[in-house]
């Protein structure tokens, strides 16, 4: 026999990701900016107040949203980068999952693309988006981990980010990438990974120490405190 509170729990997050898949529907069809809470409680048949139980705020339902991809994106990163060894193979494994699991709602993210700054809650380097970065970061930090590509241990500490940073970069491309199927960021893809993986291997030959210190040293002046321990792997 099911207990009360358990079927309330669920009826209430049924509602709840009733409410979100139809935001998602209403953003990708009208547009984040012209879709109204009135319009998102219509189109999931519950009432303006009970949408705003659950939402406060449209920012509120994109941060839902970032949060459903990072849960449901955690297991098909593991299952993409199991059995792979090379470290370009890993590393495209994992932003290829991206690309696919983002392409229905790609016009969302070109929308929220503008939201760069760090002090809008919805940058992807805001304080409020932190615990999605770091988890994502880790990601990167798998991937290294896992591969056969030595890496010095003081490059290894920010590798995962300056990664990280890296796929928002190809990311940001890909949205307005207005080519046939995105064939673009396909190529762009391609070829610079292959540029990023071969410095990482040539970062560790002697004559490199000079300038992996050099570059070490950026990377603590950019992120300072921020800098976190992805580098030990939370998968």
């Amino acid at each position: 026999m099911k207990r009360p509170g358990a079927t309330a729990t669920k009826k209430s997050e049924e509602t709840r990701m009733r409410i979100l898949q139809a935001a998602l529907a209403l953003f990708r069809k009208r547009g984040f900016e012209n879709t109204t809470m009135r319009e998102i409680a219509q189109e999931s048949k519950v009432a303006l107040g009970a949408a705003y139980y659950y939402f406060d705020s449209k920012d509120a339902l994109v941060m839902g949203f970032y949060e459903r991809a990072q849960q449901e994106l955690d297991p098909l990163v593991r299952e993409a980068l199991a059995g792979k060894q090379g470290l370009e193979e890993r590393l495209r494994a994992a932003i290829d999952v991206k690309f696919h699991y983002f392409a229905p709602n790609r016009k969302l993210m070109g929308a929220l693309s503008a939201h760069i700054d760090p002090q809008h809650p919805l940058s992807p380097f805001s304080e409020a988006t932190r615990a999605l970065r770091e988890r994502d970061i880790r990601f990167f930090a798998a991937a290294v981990e896992g591969s056969k590509t030595r890496v010095p241990t003081d490059l290894k500490l920010h590798l995962p980010r300056v990664l990280w940073l890296y796929q928002m970069g190809l990311i940001l491309f890909w949205v307005y990438d207005s080519s046939t199927a995105q064939t673009r960021t396909k190529h762009l893809l391609q070829k610079s990974l292959s540029i990023v993986v071969n410095l990482v291997k040539f970062s560790s030959l002697p004559l490199m120490r000079p300038i992996r210190r050099l570059a070490t040293d950026l990377f603590e002046i950019v992120y300072g405190k921020e800098e976190s321990t992805v580098s030990k792997v939370a998968l």
